[in-house]
């Protein structure tokens, strides 16, 4: 079978045989690591814990990690946190505690195709014109990744470094791109693929796609999937990629378009209870309170929102759903799902209010317009009791909770629902 390779965020990794994987502790996960130039570790979280800033319970909170997710793990700061990376390709600090974090270390072979013959560049990309990276010198073993074209090799050096290299064969003798003796039979090659699926199948791939080391097209190629390949896909960062497992236990991210893969993955949140869902994403909107009001606020950071905004961030962050950007787009989102009302009192926990412009406060600045046909200027997050979670100007000292009975909220109201 053809090994393909990709590089973690701790060391490189051939995707051949596992040799083991267990769980550990920081302290034990510190100790194998030192021991070994060719363990990776993933941090498995297994309760809500804070992702902040620094390694330290003073430093900002740059969010809250669920249950579920999966961290590369950087580095090991201490016995207390761990340097981290998250499936949107963040870095931040989480608590080592075993309470929050379970530590699992896979241990692969180290394998090369290729040895330097004479001293040569290794340079930054496929040209003179990229920058040297060093000289590989001569009886250095690389492994060589993909031949990008008839003048240069993608290869990692022993450090697990990516760069290129010339592929004349004065400085580099390869077996890359040779037929490998393979031992097996072919029934034995369809059962060490299928192990290598830990868990069911749940994709197909429909036309060749990029499979790539991050959720964007300005992250690495790992290789072309083909057409009729199964993949278990096991997380969706946003509504773009999917994060998935080939058969040769590659992780990897696939768009979500269904010209490429037909996918029977299930959302997380869509397996939770209803009010387990609302929950996470009440509670992640209420740890922006006080978050400054910014018209047209920006959808990439946190500093400020615009009230279309703290709706989408406060689903995003709670349980991962990327809602459209702005309140008329996120009206008709709900409208889709066919879950309204135009009396708030039916409206549960978790449901979204969608509101007119100001007025007025007394109902008879409303009287005589057709509710039906007004245009959606605001959005916000029902929590219960009679209140709504939203954000509406930077007078009113940004996200906070109102009242919605017998103020202008109330007489603003044009109907509601749920976004799930």
């Amino acid at each position: 079978m053809k090994r393909l390779l990709m590089k973690s965020t701790m060391h490189l990794v051939l995707t051949g045989t596992i040799l083991f994987a267990a769980t550990l502790s920081p302290i034990q996960a510190r100790s194998a690591a030192a021991a070994s130039a060719t363990a990776i570790t993933e941090a498995n979280v297994v309760q809500t814990v804070s992702f902040r800033t620094a390694p330290n319970a003073d430093s900002a909170r740059i969010r809250y990690l669920q249950p579920g997710e999966v961290l590369d793990v950087i580095s090991i700061i201490n016995d207390y946190w761990l340097n981290v990376k998250d499936a949107n390709g963040k870095t931040g600090y989480v608590s080592a505690s075993e309470k929050y974090i379970t530590l699992r270390q896979v241990s692969v072979p180290k394998q090369y195709n290729a040895t330097i013959v004479s001293s040569v560049s290794f340079r930054k990309g496929p040209s003179t014109d990229h920058d040297r990276i060093r000289y590989l010198q001569p009886g250095e073993s690389v492994t060589v990744i993909e031949e990008t074209n008839s003048y240069w090799y993608k290869v990692a050096d022993k450090n697990g470094v990516t760069g290129y290299v010339s592929t004349n064969g004065k400085y580099i003798s390869t077996t890359f791109g040779q037929p490998e003796d393979d031992q097996q039979s072919p029934a034995d090659e369809d059962t060490r693929d299928e192990a290598l699926f830990p868990a069911p199948p749940n994709a197909t791939v429909l036309a060749s796609v990029s499979f790539r080391t991050g959720p964007s097209t300005d992250d690495d190629r790992i290789r072309y999937l083909n057409s009729g390949e199964s993949l278990l896909i096991i997380d969706k960062p946003n509504s773009y990629w999917y994060k998935a497992i080939d058969q040769n236990g590659v992780a990897g991210y696939i768009s979500t378009s269904p010209t490429y893969v037909d996918s029977r993955y299930i959302d997380a949140y869509k397996q939770l209870d209803p009010t387990v869902t609302a929950d996470k994403v009440i509670t992640a909107g209420k740890l922006y309170a006080g978050t400054p009001y910014e018209y047209g606020s920006s959808r990439y950071d946190v500093t400020t929102f615009d009230c279309s905004d703290f709706v989408r961030q406060s689903f995003l962050d709670g349980i991962r759903l990327q809602l459209p950007g702005d309140s008329r787009s996120q009206a008709n989102y709900v409208k889709g799902i066919g879950k309204t009302a135009t009396d708030w009192h039916k409206l549960k926990r978790g449901d979204l209010l969608f509101f007119m412009s100001y007025r007025g406060s007394s109902a008879s600045d409303y009287s005589g317009i057709d509710k039906s046909s007004a245009k959606v200027t605001h959005v916000g997050i029902y929590i219960g009791n009679g209140e709504v979670l939203h954000t509406y100007s930077a007078a009113s000292g940004g996200v906070r909770i109102d009242s919605i009975s017998g103020k202008s909220w109330e007489h603003r109201f044009l109907f509601g629902g749920s976004a799930l």
